[in-house]
């Protein structure tokens, strides 16, 4: 199928290729993972949105990383695991639908980083100005806060994406398990020249601003506990702080091992996998980070299993 159909509207998806006696095994784990992400991140979201003891701004800000996390998992995990049971052959994708994958992909990483920003912000409010925080962090500045932070990540994206789909293609093969902005505008013989230089331009960017905010406010933060030599303040400090630095170290990671291995077409079925494991590991690992660190969504899970505990011998 590949370099014979000028801007042929049937692209083929190379996908993640599995041993037959692997199969199964594969599938279901990932099946198993799509699951997981699923039920945990609209599980905790639900329990924001019921108890009111968490109707607060750290996990409010929250809930925008669960709800990137279940689009990009749903955006990625269900076409995957219905082409691994497919052969190579019946992988057809339409372009419309590939460049929606592909934007909604790019939309994960980016919103990745943009609400873990947001949520930085809130960090440093809540340790350096804490008696300002209840009029700094009201409804509108979440709102503004969370608005920014998936506007950004819809104009860097949305740029990216039209610089893609403004080029010919003569190619139709998808070399990844789906449909990404790099994948896209392989697919032409045009110069790439201005997608690749704003590629690496806004990847630079953000980075540097996710990473830059990351440095400053934790230099902040430390400063601040070091100077007033407050236990609770410290404590308070350490707990919160460490938890969303956990969360971002996972998604950094995740997506550096997925970079540089990209960079090594002898290891493509290594960087086809940590491609797809970008989508689940932090989803996965996400809700139970802040759940485990968070004593009132532990207090709200306790009752309620007390509850059903005391369910069966009440209706007796």
């Amino acid at each position: 199928m590949e370099n014979y159909t000028y801007n042929s509207f049937t692209l083929q998806m190379e996908g993640y290729s599995v041993m037959k006696n692997s199969l199964y095994p594969v599938f279901f784990m990932f099946f198993i993972s799509y699951i997981v992400i699923i039920v945990m991140n609209v599980g905790i979201s639900l329990l924001i949105f019921i108890d009111k003891n968490l109707h607060q701004p750290m996990y409010l800000l929250f809930c925008n990383l669960s709800l990137s996390d279940i689009i990009g998992s749903t955006n990625i995990l269900p076409r995957l695991l219905s082409d691994i049971l497919r052969p190579p052959s019946e992988r057809l994708i339409n372009y419309y639908e590939c460049v929606v994958q592909a934007f909604t992909a790019q939309l994960y990483g980016t919103t990745s980083h943009t609400v873990l920003m947001i949520m930085t912000y809130d960090r440093y409010v809540a340790i350096c100005i804490p008696l300002r925080y209840a009029t700094i962090m009201t409804n509108k500045m979440l709102i503004k806060l969370t608005a920014s932070a998936w506007g950004v990540a819809f104009v860097l994206v949305g740029i990216l994406l039209g610089l893609t789909i403004r080029l010919n293609r003569c190619r139709t093969l998808i070399r990844n398990p789906f449909c990404d902005n790099a994948s896209l505008f392989k697919l032409s013989c045009e110069s790439v020249f201005i997608n690749n230089v704003y590629g690496l331009t806004s990847t630079v960017v953000l980075l540097t601003a996710s990473i830059g905010s990351m440095v400053v406010t934790y230099a902040k933060i430390t400063v601040v506990c070091l100077t007033r030599k407050n236990k609770s303040l410290n404590t308070k400090a350490l707990k919160t702080c460490s938890t969303h630095l956990i969360v971002y170290l996972i998604m950094i990671f995740s997506g550096m091992i997925s970079i540089v291995l990209h960079r090594f077409p002898q290891y493509s079925d290594y960087g086809k996998l940590s491609a797809i494991l970008f989508f689940i590991v932090p989803g996965s690992l996400n809700t139970v980070i802040y759940g485990i660190q968070s004593k009132e969504i532990r207090k709200f899970l306790s009752e309620m299993c007390k509850s059903k505990k005391h369910l069966p011998s009440s209706n007796k």
